[in-house]
């Protein structure tokens, strides 16, 4: 009994294996199948004719006798081919122009260079960088298209900003609500223009290219991406080479509003705040936004963020990851990202102009209003406000501060007014973040 038992398990154990057999082997047959793919036959070459085919295929040919695709009609054919040629030459131009003014005059160098190369890397022919699959247009997927980056830049600017100077003089705050009138003011000469039928603005765009008048970079891509992604680029551009530009673009507006006189004004501090007010002040801030106005909250939420992990003092590796490596890191990222939207079809367009020249109204108006508000704030009873400091109501931190700054030191050398400035610079910063929610909820 025990050996016909023995024999039955034999023969099932060959049984099984046996058919395990031929199936791997029918597996592999069509395995081996559905990989064949008939080979492209060979054809032989002369060395010239392998000369002339490589040739073919270099950049040079790219930029002088590009190919168009069968899609391009007839009538955008002598477009695309600019756009190929030497629209890729004149933005090599303009990337080379960032490269200059970021590595010669420092503006604002840690963003102007990633996306300048960024712009250089999109414009190359034939690689095709910035398209879906290259590794820019994955940068762009993956941090820029979700809004990811520009919220991380605000983690680590909220890890880095002290709310001290703002809640010790809280109404340096109307200084900061006050410059947001170059985002809105932007926002109505951008549709009369378009009304007028000078540039075809959809209200969309206009909304997306007035928050350069904010001088927040991470904004204005914010925005960007969420309404008119097409111009992002511009927009990027215009907001960031202006922001670098602000020790030149604002003392000539601050002394051309104000007198000698009160460039001349000293402030002081008027209390000590406490560690227990910039702890509770983040919290109470986006509970606010959370309660008015959902749709600012990613950026204000993020900021608030930064701020309470720094006045916590009990998580100083995060804090230093955030003020450091992190937002480090994202700035490359951020860059690259924008940069891929620098490609001579989508910047050399008539948009780009207007958006350059908006820009610049927008920042100009911005940085007026703060200073006109501070010297209606100095028609009423109480401490008097440097006008100087209304400048800084723009949220280019701690750029437009440093600027009120050495604005006031000009006229008199013990006048210290950067750590009065940061109070409306800070309040910018969460200004132009609800002027980008309330925007956004217009199409929501």
């Amino acid at each position: 009994m025990k050996n016909i038992i023995i024999k039955l398990l034999m023969l099932f154990a060959l049984f099984s294996a046996g058919n395990s057999l031929m199936a791997n082997e029918h597996a592999s047959a069509i395995s081996h199948e559905s990989q064949q793919v008939p080979d492209k036959e060979f054809e032989s070459k002369g060395m010239g004719q392998m000369v002339v085919d490589f040739l073919k295929t270099t950049g040079v040919v790219a930029l002088t006798n590009p190919k168009i695709p069968d899609n391009i009609k007839e009538e955008d054919k002598a477009l695309y081919v600019f756009h190929q040629t030497w629209g890729r030459i004149i933005m090599f131009g303009i990337v080379f122009l960032l490269f200059y003014l970021a590595i010669a005059k420092g503006f604002e160098p840690l963003l102007l260079l990633p996306i300048a190369f960024g712009g250089l890397l999109a414009n190359i022919p034939v690689a095709d960088i910035a398209g879906p699959h290259g590794f820019l247009g994955v940068i762009y997927q993956a941090g820029l298209s979700n809004e990811l980056f520009p919220i991380i830049i605000f983690m680590g600017v909220g890890a880095m900003t002290d709310f001290g100077p703002l809640l010790s003089n809280p109404k340096t705050a109307l200084l900061g609500g006050a410059a947001q009138f170059g985002i809105f003011g932007t926002l109505v000469g951008a549709v009369m223009l378009a009304d007028a039928g000078l540039v075809d603005f959809t209200l969309k765009q206009a909304s997306a290219i007035s928050i350069i008048g904010g001088a927040d970079g991470p904004t204005s891509i914010f925005i960007a991406t969420k309404l008119a992604p097409e111009i992002l680029g511009a927009i990027a551009v215009a907001s960031y080479s202006y922001m670098a530009m602000v020790p030149i673009i604002q003392p000539p507006i601050m002394k051309a509003l104000t007198t000698e006189k009160e460039r001349k004004i000293k402030m002081t501090t008027l209390r000590h705040v406490s560690r227990m007010e910039k702890l509770v002040f983040p919290v109470v801030v986006l509970m606010l936004a959370v309660l008015v106005l959902p749709e600012s909250t990613p950026l204000i939420g993020a900021f608030m963020f930064g701020n309470f992990l720094k006045e916590s003092g009990v998580v100083e590796r995060l804090n230093d990851t955030l003020q450091n490596a992190l937002i480090n890191i994202t700035t490359i990222f951020l860059g690259l990202g924008v940069g891929s939207k620098l490609e001579a079809d989508q910047f050399l367009v008539p948009q780009t102009l207007f958006i350059m020249v908006l820009g610049i109204v927008a920042f100009s108006v911005g940085t007026a209003s703060g200073v006109l508000m501070a010297k209606v704030m100095n028609m009423f009873p109480g401490h008097k406000v440097n006008p100087l400091i209304g400048s800084a109501g723009v949220s280019a931190v701690p750029m437009a501060a440093r600027v009120s700054n050495k604005v006031g030191m000009e006229y008199d050398r013990t006048n210290m007014l950067l750590m009065h400035a940061m109070g409306p610079n800070v309040a910018g910063v969460i200004g132009s973040a609800v002027a980008a929610g309330v925007l956004i909820s217009i199409f929501n």
